[in-house]
């Protein structure tokens, strides 16, 4: 089982890329959490998609003013490890918001997503600079960035800047991969993989193969067979 969860602060989107089975957020889940005893339990408050990912919402409501906390977030993932092997947390952009220092402490793996452009290259890189700064170099060193929507351009100067922007990432990073641009993820709105081209499906894999080396229990598996 996996679940991703919106820990954005702000009006996040993430539910939207599924078909919405409930209205329910992470508000209620809190809210009920001594009540859920079973995986049953917590279907009540995520929406599945045809890919079985399962999606847990961030509060939508302009009225809620209460931020959602790291203490919030730490009381999620108590909750949600108990029944799914995988939790993936899909975070605002900024740093500082509440939550954040409770979704750092817990990864295990670090996604930074940037487009190729000069500007987006800059903001991920800068997000590992305050990481560094503030004493998590081991979460920049396992850390996966992803140059995200590449489309095929012509020109030797485009190619030339994403080669630096690779190589800058790779010297700061675990991995650097290239998720090919993809009209239908565009569209911004409920993903079918199905309508995904096949180079950007082969990424994708490849990407989550490379998320995976990085879980603490695939570190201790290579080096016990010397790898």
């Amino acid at each position: 089982r996996v679940i991703a969860v919106d820990a954005n602060p702000d009006r996040g989107t993430l539910s939207q890329k599924v078909e919405l089975e409930t209205p329910a957020t992470v508000r209620h889940l809190l809210r009920d959490a001594e009540g859920i005893a079973a995986y049953s339990d917590v279907r009540r408050y995520t929406s599945q998609g045809s890919s079985r990912l399962e999606v847990l919402a961030s509060e939508s409501d302009p009225a809620v003013s209460e931020a959602f906390s790291s203490e919030d977030y730490a009381r999620t993932l108590e909750v949600l490890e108990r029944f799914y092997s995988l939790v993936l947390t899909d975070c605002g952009t900024g740093m500082l918001h509440s939550a954040m220092s409770a979704v750092i402490d817990k990864a295990d793996v670090l996604m930074v997503i940037c487009s190729g452009s000069v500007d987006g290259a800059r903001s991920a890189s800068a997000t590992l600079d305050w990481l560094e700064a503030h004493g998590h170099e081991d979460l920049v060193r396992n850390s996966v960035a992803v140059i995200n929507g590449v489309r095929p351009r012509s020109g030797r100067g485009t190619k030339v800047d994403l080669t630096k922007v690779i190589d800058h990432f790779a010297r700061r990073c675990r991995s650097v991969c290239q998720v090919p641009f993809a009209p239908h993820l565009e569209d911004g709105a409920e993903i079918s993989l199905d309508r995904l081209r096949p180079e950007t499906r082969e990424s994708l894999i490849e990407l989550a193969a490379v998320v995976a080396e990085g879980f603490p229990g695939a570190v201790r598996r290579a080096n016990a067979h010397g790898g």
